[in-house]
């Protein structure tokens, strides 16, 4: 059968080229994808940050079959089923300190948005109602919905739909003396106080949250410089500010602990996750929120009969979705997987320092957990050209690695093993060493 493509508008994808010479994945198992000629190809970003534990887990292909035959839906609105209390209880008992309420979403982007009506409506119900601005940070990235890209810091994806909230955004924390560290920058702490020059501008009276990525991953892997998340916690009490970790890639393992938060030794009043959930299983996110926030809306709503937050999705706690997320915690909890990241993490540091470092037109690495990116200088006044022909190069050499701006992403399952990781970064070398 010829496969048609026109029907088909693709999300972050150039259509026009994809369509041109498309790249079909057919199946996958383990570290490997399957494309449509049946080539096996090393998938070198688990999925899209999605599956840390290995594609086509059985115990997670069980988990979704059996409960697609015993409950295939349950309306989430004034109704519940088992499993959405049970995965509840799962995610809180993960969680660090006093985030023990959990508030379903169907994605990354849905998660981000819903911590945002989540902080402002705590500040409406506290009387506090001019705390209504978000404050976001450069280089971040919190998903494709309005508030998301209001608050995110990429300009390309915010270019064609406008300013729809009132943001402002602290720097990032890309600096030219931090180039080429290992794991954590020693500079870039002091950046945090610019959240101080905004209070003084805006007045904290006016600042609901902070929101930002523990490390972030979109705009190729942005881990924290040391003591910089702390200064922000420490800014945002003092100034009465909820602060919000997204942790979309980061939760479930992807820093070698259960969460960014673990990781960096900083909690914030809100938690938004997805991708890795269900192991990108099926469309999963969640917020997960302090016990102050919760219980500020339980107890100003009235009458127990009343919703005390009016928000929420059709498939919100979807009975497939809480299958496969209680199976793919099980995994991740009974194999220890957090912490084989943290254990494997150095030689994975090792090989992009020691293979890719002094590679043509690689001006930077960054690394942390089993997350890894290099950046690439422009091509004249193509910025994005030369990650596209790497990735491009990659494919056909048989592995799949993520391009996006200036910079080629790599996210390695948690069970990927040391000689596929020597593919992976290998088969990098090779492509930049080519590279015009």
């Amino acid at each position: 059968m010829t496969l048609s493509l026109d029907a088909y508008w693709m999300p972050y994808t150039a259509n026009r080229q994809f369509k041109r010479d498309p790249r079909i994945i057919e199946s996958a198992e383990g570290v490997w994808f399957t494309d449509a000629h049946g080539r096996k190809v090393l998938d070198g970003h688990s999925g899209l940050w999605t599956s840390g534990l290995g594609h086509a887990r059985p115990e997670i292909t069980e988990a979704v079959s059996q409960q697609m035959a015993r409950l295939d839906f349950c309306p989430p609105f004034q109704f519940g089923h088992p499993k959405a209390f049970e995965l509840a209880t799962k995610i809180a008992a993960l969680m660090p300190a006093d985030l023990n309420h959990v508030f379903y979403t169907n994605s990354g982007s849905e998660s981000a948005d819903t911590s945002l009506k989540m902080a402002r409506a705590y500040w409406q119900l506290k009387g506090e109602t001019s705390k209504t601005r978000f404050i976001g940070r450069q280089k971040g990235y919190h998903g494709v919905n309005f508030g998301g890209v209001a608050v995110g810091g990429i300009p390309a994806n915010k270019r064609l739909f406008g300013e729809v909230l009132e943001t402002d955004h602290l720097a990032h924390t890309v600096l030219p003396e931090n180039v080429f560290t290992r794991g954590m920058p020693s500079h870039g702490a002091h950046m945090a106080d610019e959240l101080e020059t905004l209070v003084q501008t805006y007045g904290a009276d006016t600042i609901a949250a902070v929101i930002v990525e523990p490390m972030g991953g979109s705009a190729g892997v942005l881990p924290p410089p040391v003591g910089y998340l702390q200064r922000l916690r420490h800014l945002c009490d003092e100034h009465n500010i909820l602060l919000i970790f997204d942790e979309v890639i980061t939760g479930f393992g992807r820093c070698g602990a259960m969460t960014g938060s673990d990781a960096f030794g900083v909690v914030p009043d809100i938690l938004n996750v997805a991708k890795q959930l269900t192991n990108g299983a099926v469309p999963m996110g969640a917020v997960i929120a302090s016990t102050e926030i919760h219980d500020t809306f339980m107890t100003h709503a009235g009458p127990d009969y009343v919703l005390e937050f009016a928000h929420g999705y059709t498939y919100s706690a979807h009975p497939v979705a809480c299958a496969a997320g209680l199976a793919a915690l099980d995994i991740l909890v009974e194999e220890d997987l957090p912490d084989r990241v943290a254990r494997e993490a150095p030689y994975f540091e090792g090989l992009l320092h020691d293979q890719l470092r002094g590679k043509p037109y690689v001006s930077d690495i960054r690394n942390y957990g089993f997350a890894g990116a290099i950046t690439l200088e422009a091509k004249g006044d193509e910025p994005l050209r030369r990650p596209f022909d790497v990735a491009m190069a990659m494919w056909e050499r048989g592995v799949l690695v993520r391009y996006g701006g200036d910079t080629i992403q790599m996210a390695p399952h948690f069970v990927m093993e040391r000689a596929h990781m020597d593919q992976l970064v290998g088969t990098l070398a090779d492509c930049l060493d080519t590279l015009q």
